[in-house]
């Protein structure tokens, strides 16, 4: 992967010089997108949080996906089925910046130079977002509570390169995110406090070994 590439900068000039994005502000709790079958509309995060969720048929809730400053998201990476609802909701106030994939394909009426850097960019996002896919993956197959919540923290801790860190979510929010039961992780937690693997204080954990 390309070291040189800085999202932030990317994503301030897309931003700026691209007349076929739009960015718009959102407040704590409110939707910022549904996913809609044969929509190819791609998402970045500005600022702020973005949590992807998804409803089923029994109204049972799951967190697909957390986003922060500079990440993607959006149908070209989980196609939209009549099976469930995806919700993106602003965890946090929030600026995201919207942009047809499609688009790519159009030519810019500014012939800017920014735009022929476009794709390369996007490709960059793109190679991203799968490392974080298959993350998520790894994560969902593991088969015991116990180990969900140690690989999450072994990813929280290797993204803030920190022993120390604090959860994006609530706890109740932290199960629905792993797809576990609440009070059979929160036991598992204790068992792990109990076991000297980790220190809780409050939201903020740390890892012992």
């Amino acid at each position: 992967m390309d070291t040189k590439f800085n999202k932030k900068n990317f994503i301030e000039n897309f931003k700026n010089n691209c007349n076929r994005v739009q960015v718009k502000k959102f407040s704590k709790g409110e939707t910022v997108t549904t996913y809609i079958e044969k929509r190819s509309q791609i998402c970045i995060v500005v600022s702020g949080e973005v949590d992807l969720i998804r409803y089923d048929f029994n109204g049972n809730k799951t967190i697909i996906g957390h986003f922060v400053d500079n990440e993607i998201f959006g149908e070209v990476f989980y196609p939209a089925n009549t099976n469930n609802e995806l919700f993106a909701i602003a965890h946090k106030n929030s600026e995201v910046l919207f942009y047809n994939y499609d688009s790519l394909s159009v030519k810019c009426k500014k012939n800017c130079e920014f735009h022929k850097e476009l794709t390369n960019s996007l490709r960059q996002l793109f190679l991203d977002k799968i490392v974080e896919l298959n993350l998520r993956i790894e994560l969902l197959t593991t088969k015991s509570t116990r180990e969900k919540i140690l690989s999450y923290f072994r990813i929280l801790s290797k993204g803030t390169l920190r022993r120390t860190f604090t959860l994006p979510y609530s706890y109740t929010d932290l199960a629905d995110f792993l797809s576990v039961d609440r009070s059979a992780m929160m036991r598992e937690l204790k068992l792990l406090i109990d076991d000297g693997f980790i220190k809780k204080n409050g939201n903020k954990i740390t890892l012992l070994y």
